[in-house]
This record gives C-alpha cells, structure tokens and sequence, in this order.
C-alpha cells in the first residue's frame, strides 16, 4: 500500500470484478463495493456488483421494519463504500477504513468466490489462521478436507 492509501489488486481478482460488473466494458474500471460495517471482522470485504446486488435483494425480501432487515441495511447499506477499481488496477482505501483494520504498508487478499477480504498481514495469520484451526478441532486426525467436496465425511 502506497503513502496514499492504494493497493494492487490481484489481476485474478480484477477479472473476477469485471466479469461481475454489469456495466463494465473493456478499458472501462470495474466497480465494487467494499463493506466495513460488521464490527466482528477485522477485514474489509469486497463484493462484486453481482454479489453486493443479490444481498440487497435478499435484504429487501425481509419484512420492512423486522429487526435482521435493519441489522443487515445499517451494515450493507449504511457502512460499505462503492468505488472502483483505477486504470493501473488500483483500489484506493480511505483513511477510515484503513484505520478500523489498522492496515500499513502491507495488505493481504483473500479470495472468497464472488467476493475478496482485505486483511493485516498479521491480524489475518492471528485470527483467521486460529480459526483455521478451531474449525479442524473435532475432526479425525486423518480426515481429508476434500471429502466435503464430494458431499461424504458425515461430519
């Protein structure tokens, strides 16, 4: 990360958002929109304009009023950023958010399908790492993760 706050998104990553994005057009910047509102997390996660675009939705089938639809408006509507992507396939990461990861100098991508975190290289080996861990706890010691994929391991 620059002195201004900008970090190179992966170009796998780039791909990924422009696919995504219905208004996007190549030499075009693709849009997203980066959500900073859970106060659990300790990342910023980026979501496609697809991804962003079907959690309002699901957001707007909840009953007006009901207290999940104001949770989930206040932390999707009312604490996310929209910007883009620059023309060298930079994000530019304001202040605040920097701020609420506590991110210098380093920054860590972690893709998620249709979304990407944004974590402290450090906060990201601390956390997500130890949880890593904690999800393997009660699982045999010789099990193989890839046995999920296939729907076995009755886990």
């Amino acid at each position: 990360m620059d002195s201004k706050g900008r970090v190179s998104i992966p170009a796998s990553f780039r791909r990924v958002l422009e696919a995504a994005d219905p208004n996007w057009k190549s030499g075009d910047s693709p849009e997203l929109v980066i959500v900073y509102g859970d106060h659990r997390r300790q990342f910023l996660e980026c979501y496609t304009m697809e991804a962003i675009d079907e959690v309002d939705a699901k957001i707007a089938a909840l009953p007006r009023g009901s207290k999940p639809r104001k949770i989930l408006e206040r932390m999707f509507n009312g604490q996310s950023l929209p910007t883009n992507v620059d023309e060298t396939g930079r994000l530019v990461l304001p202040a605040k958010l920097r701020q609420k990861i506590g991110l210098e100098g380093e920054a860590f991508f972690i893709a998620s399908g249709d979304t990407f975190q944004i974590w402290k290289p450090e906060t990201y080996e601390e956390v997500e790492m130890a949880e890593a861990e904690k999800l393997m706890e009660d699982l045999p010691e010789d099990f193989d993760p890839l046995e999920f994929l296939d729907g076995a391991g009755g886990v």
